[in-house]
């Protein structure tokens, strides 16, 4: 990526910021809100490898184990 892209890509994310906190986000609420989305992401994607195991385990397809627990493909 040249040294221009990324200046105008700085430029997006500073205006995108300003656009946020000027609709009432801080900063630190925004980062508090990225952190736990990576927290929730690490734990659905462990959720995911453990479903796959079991359902290897059990010699059946993870969306059949989705509809033994109630759960949505979108879950």
């Amino acid at each position: 990526m040249e040294v221009s892209d990324l200046k105008r890509k700085d430029a997006a994310l500073d205006d995108e910021i300003a656009q946020l906190e000027a609709e009432g986000y801080s900063l630190e609420e925004l980062e508090a809100h990225i952190s736990l989305l990576h927290q929730y992401n690490e734990l659905k994607d462990a959720g995911q490898m453990l479903l796959g195991r079991l359902a290897e385990l059990r010699g059946v397809t993870t969306k059949d184990l989705y509809a033994e627990f109630g759960m949505e493909l979108e879950d």
